[in-house]
């Protein structure tokens, strides 16, 4: 573990450790998408760590899935934005948004323009989302027209420069379940241009987003985050899944992308495979690891940084306690999302720290 507490760098960020907070939605912003009233200090809590990567952010009303989730596309959200990261900042963490355009995991009632959700392909996901009138069905959503499709990949580009207006170190797009992941899916993108089919078609999207948001703030500020072992995507069947993400991230290490952030669940070879195919750092998150294993993936040289989630959520002091081998905070998961009925802080702001 000793590697893990050691400074490090991404791009030009210098950052005090190679521990990161992973990105989890808290569905606790404002009704126009502006970061809420604890945010600065829930996320300045946790700023111990080297690099913060935020809660999913949309890129426009369209990206919109759920209540309460947060945006970086107007001068509102940039001013609430930058309220975190001086907060952050101040503490002497490094902070990341993360891009998240929600595409057909959303519901009409949850956006700000109430419309249709897009999606590479006209297929409902065959799930249910929450809304604040409760649990409903996933609609089927809009294929993106072909000339749509460039706007899209602007609106990327715009949050992109949205995030660093607000003092953001960089942007990790998000490329799981959601409208990049859609687009790689044969289950959810069955489109016959350029953009559906074949695996380098269905990987075009993600490749043009991630060129578009290098070109706006450069390389050495954007990472993406990827992961080959989620299921329920049309990505686990044969070799179509493995050759794809090969494919993908040999061709997002060309870009130059300051990182490749990867959810594994246990697939060690594709793993090993794509750890010889990026040239930069390189962030690895195992959702089930144990404690006992922290930091052996940076020991070992698979992986760069260690990123972590319910542990930095419920221990605002994680630092310390692994350094000090003293016991952690177990998350609730009955207030990961919105506020408590017992209070806006409850579950968010209010875990205890050993000071």
């Amino acid at each position: 573990m000793n590697q893990l507490f050691t400074p490090t760098t991404l791009g030009s960020a210098s950052l005090q450790n190679r521990i990161v907070m992973a990105p989890m939605t808290r569905a606790r912003a404002n009704s126009d998408g502006t970061p809420g009233p604890l945010a600065a200090e829930y996320y300045a809590q946790r700023a111990s760590v080297g690099l913060i990567i935020t809660e999913g952010t949309q890129p426009s009303d369209d990206g919109q899935g759920y209540p309460a989730t947060p945006g970086i596309y107007t001068d509102e959200h940039v001013a609430g934005w930058r309220e975190v990261t001086h907060a952050v900042h101040a503490q002497g963490a490094r902070m990341f948004f993360q891009l998240m355009h929600a595409g057909r995991m959303s519901h009409p009632l949850n956006t700000p323009h109430h419309r249709q959700g897009v999606a590479p392909s006209a297929i409902a996901p065959g799930e249910q989302i929450f809304t604040l009138s409760g649990m409903k069905d996933i609609p089927v959503p809009r294929a993106l027209d072909l000339d749509e499709i460039p706007q899209v990949i602007n609106e990327y580009r715009y949050a992109a420069r949205r995030a660093l207006d607000a003092g953001a170190d960089g942007v990790e797009i998000h490329g799981i379940a959601y409208l990049i992941h859609q687009f790689l899916a044969i289950s959810s993108n069955q489109r016959t241009d350029r953009y559906g089919g074949t695996l380098e078609n269905r990987a075009r999207f993600a490749i043009e987003v991630a060129e578009a948001v290098v070109e706006e703030i450069g390389a050495s500020r954007t990472g993406i985050r990827l992961s080959p072992g989620f299921g329920g995507m049309g990505l686990n069947h044969g070799d179509e899944g493995p050759d794809l993400y090969r494919y993908l991230v040999g061709e997002l290490d060309k870009l130059g992308l300051v990182y490749l952030h990867i959810v594994h669940y246990g697939d060690d070879e594709i793993l090993r495979d794509l750890r010889k195919l990026w040239r930069r750092a390189l962030i690895l998150n195992r959702p089930d690891r144990p404690r006992e294993d922290i930091g052996k993936d940076v020991d070992s040289g698979l992986a760069d940084l260690e990123s972590y989630g319910q542990m930095t959520l419920a221990n605002p002091d994680l630092i310390h306690r692994l350094i000090s081998d003293a016991p952690l905070n177990a998350a609730d998961p009955s207030t990961y999302f919105g506020s408590s009925p017992l209070g806006y802080a409850v579950g968010y702001t209010d875990y205890s720290s050993l000071a």
